[in-house]
């Protein structure tokens, strides 16, 4: 079996190495600079607490056309790399690839076959339709990453916690690709969920992390000070309320309330969400994905988001004083 980790950074690195270090798959990385040097010269390489877990890089390029169609296809890059990324990909596709979406937010695929949303793709995510037509629905099984990982180098992924995979067909149901899926990444240590309803699972766990992400990017707290101020938590609380308003219009209604989610989020203790790490590597904000896109759904359903808009239009301005953000 031939896969491709497009992204090799934490999450890509995590996967990519685990899939390798089975031996039962022929993972390549889509790289570049020098986590593409990193993976040529060393491998695969995860810190698994005081383990070191390597694996060689069956081939590591910056362009998919010397890589090849492939039986898997993971995405694990940043929601702002994949527009302009997507036409490049399309030789790593062949008639039965799967292409396995291992990112934050709504993910491109989210409101195709959802009649409340129309038939244009969510502009936030896909402008111009970009995506869908680079990667057709028919190639992807839906994904919801519940583990937290770092890289500490180039090429180098740290695991911190979880290793839950959440993993469903768009359309809903079963399918013997699914199941193939799941195997595979239970062999290699991942705890896998199969899910009837995965556009539901990837919108509860937005709803969980929507507000933490850019609350956290804007005043550089971790999510313990977040959740200790209380007023910073109840307007968190309020942007919740609106997103399962909206969340109820599109089949994905959330029964817990905000602060049934606020008690798990504390668990995690002291720690930066993914968006503040971003803004602290001066890397692009993944606003749109996780923010934006509840906009522009709660738009086309006809459900207000103030509170949603007021943070999404704080964080863009921010992320755009700092050239984290596209200035238009």
């Amino acid at each position: 079996m031939k896969a491709c980790v497009v992204g090799a950074g934490a999450i890509g690195g995590f996967l990519g190495t685990r899939l390798a270090h089975t031996g039962a798959v022929e993972v390549s990385a889509l790289a570049r600079g020098a986590t593409l040097s990193a993976l040529r010269d060393h491998g695969w390489r995860l810190q698994q607490g005081s383990e070191l877990l390597t694996a060689p890089a069956a081939l590591a390029a910056d362009d998919p056309r010397e890589l090849g169609p492939q039986d898997l296809v993971i995405l694990s890059l940043k929601a702002p790399a994949l527009p302009p990324l997507a036409p490049s990909l399309v030789p790593l596709l062949g008639p039965g690839t799967v292409v396995l979406p291992a990112m934050n937010g709504v993910p491109w695929w989210f409101g195709a076959g959802l009649a409340a949303l129309g038939s244009a793709p969510l502009a936030s995510v896909d402008p111009g339709g970009v995506i869908s037509e680079a990667l057709p629905l028919r190639h992807v099984v839906g994904c919801v990453v519940h583990a937290a990982a770092t890289t500490t180098a180039p090429g180098v992924a740290a695991h911190r916690m979880g290793r839950g995979l959440i993993l469903g067909e768009p359309a809903g149901g079963e399918s013997a690709r699914l199941r193939e899926l799941a195997a595979l990444l239970i062999r290699a240590g991942f705890e896998v969920t199969l899910s009837p309803r995965i556009r539901y699972d990837v919108w509860y766990k937005l709803w969980g992390n929507m507000t933490m992400n850019p609350v956290s990017a804007l005043t550089g707290a971790t999510t313990d000070r977040v959740l200790d101020d209380e007023l910073v938590r109840a307007y968190c609380s309020t942007a919740m309320r609106e997103a399962a308003a909206v969340g109820e219009r599109i089949g994905c209604a959330v029964r817990e309330s905000p602060e049934d989610r606020h008690a798990v989020t504390r668990k995690l203790g002291t720690f930066k969400t993914s968006m503040l790490q971003d803004v602290e590597s001066g890397r692009a904000l993944e606003l749109d994905a996780l923010v934006g896109a509840v906009r522009e759904i709660g738009q086309r359903v006809q459900v207000p988001t103030p509170a949603i808009d007021a943070l999404f239009a704080l964080t863009r301005l921010f992320g755009r004083v700092r050239g984290l953000y596209p200035q238009h």
